[in-house]
């Protein structure tokens, strides 16, 4: 038998907090994916430019979505792990086919915008509940795809 969870938050809380981070995860874990797709697939006369910015992201986010992952167990709650469970709750469309090096700038721009709502959308339950564990992950992910998503949008100002 597990012993009980005291944290300090309670459980409805937690069970909260830790569906938006459910969600977090699985927008991170997508936006992961597709920034892979097109680290692979890109081309193009910025080629090796933007081959090795996605390469940096997907490196980035590959190392968030443990940290997410992790802070859903320290609540008690069973991570998502599947792409099943992934498509269900994320709200970031995957892309299918080859397309331009600049609509991929700008679905990626869209995805980590998406991020950032979905963070924005939980960062007052872990604030309200007093989870500042909780709390400071989803700022540090607001900070990070708020700066990703203006990098992005910049290579598509002439």
């Amino acid at each position: 038998m597990q012993k009980a969870i005291n944290i300090g938050i309670d459980e409805q809380a937690r069970q909260e907090i830790g569906q938006g981070l459910s969600r977090l995860l699985a927008d991170t874990y997508t936006l992961y994916l597709q920034t892979h797709n097109f680290h692979w697939n890109v081309t193009g006369p910025f080629f090796q430019s933007l081959h090795i910015l996605f390469e940096g992201q997907y490196s980035e986010l590959a190392l968030a979505v443990d940290v997410i992952a992790e802070r859903i167990r320290a609540l008690g709650i069973l991570a998502p792990g599947t792409y099943q469970e992934f498509a269900k709750l994320t709200e970031i469309k995957e892309i299918e086919g080859n397309i331009s090096a600049e609509e991929m700038l700008e679905r990626l721009v869209d995805s980590h915008e998406t991020v950032v709502r979905t963070a924005r959308a939980i960062l007052p339950l872990a604030q309200e509940a007093a989870d500042e564990s909780s709390t400071s992950l989803i700022s540090d992910r607001l900070v990070v795809h708020e700066k990703t998503a203006w990098m992005l949008r910049s290579h598509l100002q002439s």
